[in-house]
């Protein structure tokens, strides 16, 4: 299994080698599921070119489209200062990073004066999971995943909320052209006690299968080795609705989870959109089962999308796929 370093929470620079699209990712997340609220802070970078993109989402359900979201920046290419450190950075996005303790604790703030503030704590549950399957949607670069308890406040135009949660962060590094993306989905869930799962999966043949992911239901992550997403989605507009994860541990054990979509944003990130929902899962259990929360992000590819939207409503003959 790779093994991650201190040296990983920094910039890496140094392997872009002049390759246009080398490409590093932060992302973290948090909810309030009180309020059916979700949140992303997502800084990408292009050393070769010194841009920044992203910044920070928030949204509830009461809105969807990040024009009408409660709040939403998605930058495209600012430029990244010079000398920046991933370690400790203040990025023109808004986004404040900086390590708490290396590969475990980050501190994750935001700044838009009177509209949106943000100062979160992350702390790890355990050290990154490593990608381990080069088909999955991150294909070959260098990507891992890490379940944390993420406690703070954000404040939204003078309304203070407070966040309390179990979620999930990631980091990417390697080649990232913006014409590659494929049909997939990122699909995380936790309790409050540190136990949750993450489960990445690819559409073939109008099936979603576990690529990868991992699930920790008594204190230590096992991996997923094989299972399906299956969603049931709104008529009208094609959102997912109800998903189902049905898988295999490398341990032989089969870890199940039925979610229902509470809030959820649109985010088209160039050629492929990305409905990402806010769900509420029932874990079976000893007794009778337990609450998790978590993500489901749903992508597509824009034209796959449009095709099945407009098969889906009498507007076009296309191929609507799944």
């Amino acid at each position: 299994m790779v093994a991650f370093t201190p040296a990983d929470d920094g910039f890496h620079h140094h392997l872009a080698d002049g390759e246009w699209w080398f490409t590093e990712t932060a992302w973290f997340s948090f909810h309030n599921a009180e309020r059916r609220l979700g949140g992303w802070f997502y800084t990408m970078v292009r050393p070769t070119i010194g841009t920044v993109a992203g910044g920070a989402w928030v949204w509830d359900d009461s809105a969807h489209l990040p024009w009408e979201v409660l709040y939403s920046t998605n930058y495209s290419a600012l430029e990244l200062p010079a000398g920046a450190d991933l370690c400790d950075v203040e990025l023109p996005t808004g986004v404040r990073l900086r390590v708490d303790e290396p590969m475990l604790a980050y501190r994750i703030g935001y700044d838009d004066p009177g509209r949106y503030t943000a100062d979160l704590r992350f702390v790890a549950l355990d050290t990154p999971r490593p990608l381990t399957a080069a088909q999955s949607t991150f294909g070959r670069s260098a990507h891992y995943d890490q379940l944390g308890h993420v406690t703070g406040t954000i404040t939204l135009g003078g309304d203070r909320v407070d966040i309390d949660c179990w979620s999930m962060r990631d980091r990417t590094w390697g080649r990232r052209p913006e014409n590659r993306p494929r049909q997939a989905a990122y699909v995380t869930g936790a309790g409050d006690d540190g136990t949750g799962f993450l489960a990445v999966t690819n559409t073939r043949d109008g099936t979603d299968r576990v690529a990868y992911g991992f699930v920790n239901r008594t204190g230590e992550a096992v991996a997923l080795v094989d299972g399906a997403r299956t969603v049931s989605r709104d008529p009208g507009t094609g959102w997912v609705d109800r998903v189902e994860i049905d898988a295999q541990d490398a341990n032989g054990d089969r870890f199940a989870a039925s979610g229902r979509a509470l809030s959820r944003i649109t985010i088209n990130r160039h050629s492929f959109i990305d409905v990402n929902s806010l769900v509420r899962w029932q874990v079976p259990g000893p007794r009778g089962g337990v609450e998790w929360w978590g993500e489901d992000q749903d992508m597509w590819p824009v034209h796959r999308w449009a095709a099945a939207r407009r098969s889906a409503t009498g507007n076009d003959g296309g191929d609507a796929h799944r």
